[in-house]
């Protein structure tokens, strides 16, 4: 498994728990799943992911998505 999957399995995760515990104990838990989203969407516009450096550091692998950009070739 590649960071990028981990990342994805816990976001899928922690959304799926979230829905569980709105059900189940309060409707205030859908801030728990708010700030998931936000933090996926920074995610993509920043390249910062909180998760996937703590996942970096339990030895996990890179895959595409986490790996720095290089700069695009000029005048092809």
């Amino acid at each position: 498994m590649n960071l990028d999957r981990a990342v994805m399995i816990f976001a899928g995760g922690m959304t799926l728990l979230s829905a569980v515990l709105v059900a189940l104990v309060s409707p205030w838990w859908l801030l728990l799943t708010a700030f998931v989203g936000l933090n996926q969407i920074q995610s993509s516009l920043t390249g910062f992911c909180p998760a996937a450096m703590v996942l970096r550091k339990a030895g996990l692998q890179s895959g595409c998505a986490f790996e720095p950009r290089e700069a695009a070739p000029v005048g092809r």
